[in-house]
């Protein structure tokens, strides 16, 4: 039988918290979810940032997080719906936007990117 943790969710955006109980072997969301509470997700897969908290305290295992990038994981963020805990937990859910930005910021925006097809203007 796999280890259980205590998993703290704080909820930013509701300013709401919630304390579930997730086995090892589990992913945190999905164990959330079935525990009746509701969490920010979109894709499911680890490939967008909906799902993605701060994590306060503890250890997170999250090998199929691509939506993420080594810099930001290092920093402590992580995807709810594709990781799993390696010790109790405290984890803040952030805006979506803001991890966008921080992962894509330095390309868009800054006019390294430019949308559509360059025109002939030189």
């Amino acid at each position: 039988m796999s280890q259980t943790h205590k998993i703290q969710i704080r909820d930013r955006a509701k300013g709401t918290e919630h304390t579930i109980e997730v086995p090892e072997d589990r992913y945190i969301l999905h164990t959330a979810e079935g525990q009746g509470k509701e969490l920010p997700f979109s894709c499911r897969n680890g490939a967008c940032t909906t799902c993605a908290v701060r994590v306060i305290s503890g250890e997170i295992y999250q090998p199929e997080a691509v939506g993420l990038s080594p810099e930001l994981r290092k920093q402590g963020y992580a995807l709810l719906c594709v990781s799993y805990a390696r010790s109790d937990l405290k984890v803040e859910t952030q805006d979506e936007d803001e991890v966008y930005e921080l992962q894509f910021g330095r390309y868009f925006g800054k006019g390294k990117v430019k949308a559509g097809l360059p025109l002939d203007e030189d």
